[in-house]
């Protein structure tokens, strides 16, 4: 993403299989954190479609971010 000249994620989409509701791992949800607004839409999809959609806020509440380095 970076090498192509993009800065922002608009959008996910995760696929998991099996019963359990999938979502990113730690490396994942830290590169969206420092690519992606907390509005960020994250859809959560098995084989048989979409489960539930969450935002970013609501996946990483209370988080680290770009926000967190800038001075008052």
């Amino acid at each position: 993403m970076i090498a192509a000249g993009e800065h922002e994620i608009a959008e996910l989409l995760t696929v998991c299989d099996g019963e359990m509701l999938g979502t990113c791992c730690g490396g994942c949800r830290q590169k969206l954190r420092e690519f992606a607004s907390g509005d960020l839409k994250i859809h959560l999809c098995g084989p048989d479609g979409l489960h539930r959609t969450v935002t970013l806020e609501q996946l990483l509440p209370l988080s680290f971010g770009p926000h967190s380095l800038h001075k008052p």
